[in-house]
C-alpha cells in the first residue's frame, strides 16, 4: 500500500515538473517576442537619434534611428517609392505621418529603424482639407434605408421633414467600402468591409459622382457605422470627468454620456427649436415667424457661430502609400461621421429653410453649458450604459414632440445640412 501511495506522489510531482516546464518554455516563447515588423503612426516626439510614433489605434513605439537608415518623404497619395525624395533624419518633425520599417539584425529588446517614409505635416493638412472639400462638393450623408448586396445598392435616406429624400448609393468593384470601429468615432480607426456589414439604420456617408437632381450617386468611397439617437433629461453633469447622466426616454434606462472633445454640441434658441418642432410636424406654426425670428434671435445666433468640428483627424484614402493608411483625409467632420458647420443663421439665404443647415449655424456650447434638467438630443457610439457623444443638441422640449427629429439628428450627425451650405 504505502509503495503504491509512493509511485502516486512520484507521478504527481513528474507531472507538475512538465507542466512548470511547459510554463517556462511559453514564457521564454512570449518574452522572445518579436515587435511589429513595421508601423505607421504620427511622429508625437524626436530626442536625439529616436523617433517616437504614435500610431491611428494608440500605440505608441521608440525607434532608435542609425545614420545608415533609409529616410524617404513621399507626397500624400504616392503609391510607390521610385520618385521619392531622400531626406535626412534632421527633416523630419512632429507631426509627420511615418511608415517605419524595423530592422530585424537589431540587437534583441532594440527597436531599430530600416526604412522611414514620411509625409510632411503641411502635406498631410492640404490633402486632408482636399479630401474634406471633396467630401463637401461631392458627399451625401444619412441614414441606411435598404442594402441590396448583389446589386451593391444602398438606399439612404437624407434629410428631415420637407426636404427628406432618398438616395441611391451605387457601390462596385472599385468603390472603397469602410466601417467604424465599435466605440469609435475615429475616421482614422475605420476598417474596410464588405456590403454586408451595412444594415438598416446605419449612419452613412459616402462620396462619388451625383446625377443631376441628386439622388443617386456612384460612390468612389463609403464609411459606416452604428449609432444610437438618445433623448432624455440630463440627471448629473460631471465636468471634470466629461460625463452627463441621463435616461433615456426610449428604454427608461440610465445612460452615462462621454464627451470628448471632438464632440459637437449646439443648444438651440427657444423660438428656433418652436419653428423646427412646427416645420417637422408638418403644421404651419413658425412658417409666417421667420422674419421675427431673425430679428429677435440675430445676436444670440451671430454670437454662437460655430466652428467645425475635429478639423484635422482624417483617414486613409484608396490605395495610398507601400504601407497604406499614411495619407489621410476623410469626411468633412475629420472625425466621426458627420461635420459641423460654421457661419451665422439668419433665417434667410440659401438654404435658409433646411432644418439641418439651421441646426448647423445654432450657437455651440461646452459641458459646462450644460446643467441638471436640460432636454438633450444626441447621436452617440453604440452601447447599451456607457456611449460617447458624436453630436449633441440641447434646447430640444418642442422637439421631443416631432417624430422625425430623431432623423433630422442623425442626418445633421453626417453633415448633411451643414456640408451642403459650404458647398454652394
Amino acid at each position: 500500500m504505502k509503495s503504491k501511495k509512493m509511485r502516486g506522489l512520484r507521478a504527481i510531482k513528474a507531472f507538475m515538473t512538465l507542466a512548470l516546464l511547459i510554463v517556462a518554455v511559453l514564457t521564454l516563447h512570449v518574452a522572445g517576442a518579436q515587435a511589429p515588423a513595421r508601423f505607421v503612426g504620427t511622429v508625437s516626439a524626436i530626442n536625439g537619434t529616436t523617433l517616437t510614433v504614435k500610431t491611428d489605434v494608440g500605440q505608441t513605439f521608440d525607434v532608435v534611428v542609425p545614420s545608415e537608415a533609409s529616410i524617404k518623404r513621399i507626397a500624400p497619395g504616392q503609391k510607390d517609392l521610385s520618385t521619392a525624395e531622400t531626406i535626412q533624419f534632421s527633416d523630419l518633425a512632429v507631426g509627420d505621418r511615418t511608415l517605419v520599417r524595423l530592422d530585424p539584425d537589431a540587437p534583441a529588446g532594440t527597436s531599430q529603424a530600416s526604412q522611414i517614409v514620411a509625409i510632411k505635416q503641411t502635406d498631410v493638412a492640404a490633402k486632408q482639407q482636399k479630401d474634406r472639400d471633396d467630401w463637401q462638393r461631392n458627399g451625401v450623408g444619412g441614414l441606411v434605408k435598404s442594402v441590396d448586396a448583389a446589386s451593391g445598392v444602398i438606399e439612404v435616406t437624407t434629410g428631415a421633414g420637407a426636404t427628406l429624400k432618398t438616395v441611391k448609393v451605387q457601390t462596385g468593384k472599385a468603390t472603397v467600402l469602410k466601417r467604424y470601429a465599435p466605440a469609435s468615432v475615429n475616421y482614422d480607426a475605420a476598417q474596410p468591409a464588405t456590403i454586408d456589414a451595412i444594415h438598416a439604420g446605419d449612419q452613412l456617408r459616402a462620396r462619388g459622382k451625383k446625377n443631376a437632381d441628386g439622388t443617386e450617386i456612384e460612390a468612389a468611397e463609403v464609411v459606416s457605422g452604428t449609432f444610437r439617437n438618445i433623448s432624455g433629461v440630463i440627471s448629473a453633469v460631471d465636468v471634470a470627468n466629461s460625463t452627463v447622466s441621463l435616461k433615456d426616454l426610449a428604454t427608461k434606462k440610465p445612460i452615462t454620456i462621454h464627451i470628448t472633445a471632438t464632440a459637437q454640441m449646439r443648444r438651440i434658441p427657444d423660438r428656433m427649436a418652436t419653428m423646427l418642432a412646427a416645420r417637422l410636424k408638418g403644421t404651419s406654426g413658425g412658417g409666417g415667424d421667420r422674419g421675427g425670428f431673425a430679428g429677435s434671435n440675430a445676436q444670440a445666433i451671430n454670437g454662437g457661430a460655430g466652428q467645425r468640428s475635429g478639423g484635422g483627424q482624417g483617414g486613409p484614402p484608396a490605395g495610398g502609400p507601400p504601407a497604406g493608411g499614411m495619407a489621410a483625409g476623410g469626411p468633412p467632420s475629420g472625425g466621426g461621421p458627420g461635420g459641423s458647420g460654421g457661419g451665422q443663421w439668419s433665417g434667410q439665404g440659401p438654404g435658409g429653410g433646411d432644418p439641418q443647415q439651421m441646426l448647423s449655424r445654432a450657437p455651440a456650447i461646452q459641458i459646462a453649458d450644460l446643467k441638471k434638467g436640460d432636454a438633450v438630443m444626441l447621436v452617440s457610439t453604440d452601447g447599451t450604459t456607457d456611449v460617447t457623444v458624436i453630436t449633441l443638441l440641447a434646447g430640444v422640449e418642442p422637439l421631443l414632440e416631432a417624430p422625425a427629429a430623431s432623423n433630422m439628428l442623425s442626418n445633421w450627425s453626417m453633415g448633411g445640412g451643414a456640408d451642403a451650405a459650404a458647398a454652394q
